[in-house]
């Protein structure tokens, strides 16, 4: 575990991330990261993977147009 201290950026607040940490996510600047929650409560952060997330802004968008034929699918 590595501590990292919250810091003024501008007008906003965050963390700098150390080297070897973007190097162990393989990141580096302009990169978009991910930070969700697990169940657990325990933060994770992630790169993302810009075909994976318009691919899921896709199938959001299907599955707002077509509630209705989904969950008459998910009845079977």
């Amino acid at each position: 575990m590595q501590a990292l201290k919250i810091r003024k950026i501008g007008d906003e607040l965050g963390v700098l991330l150390p080297e070897d940490t973007l190097s162990h996510l393989n990141a580096r600047e302009g990169d978009t990261v991910w930070l969700s929650k697990s169940p657990d409560g325990s933060l994770r952060i992630a790169i993302v993977d810009e075909k994976l997330a318009e691919q899921m802004t896709v199938a959001a968008a299907i599955m707002r147009e077509d509630d209705a034929v989904l969950r008459e699918l998910a009845k079977r």
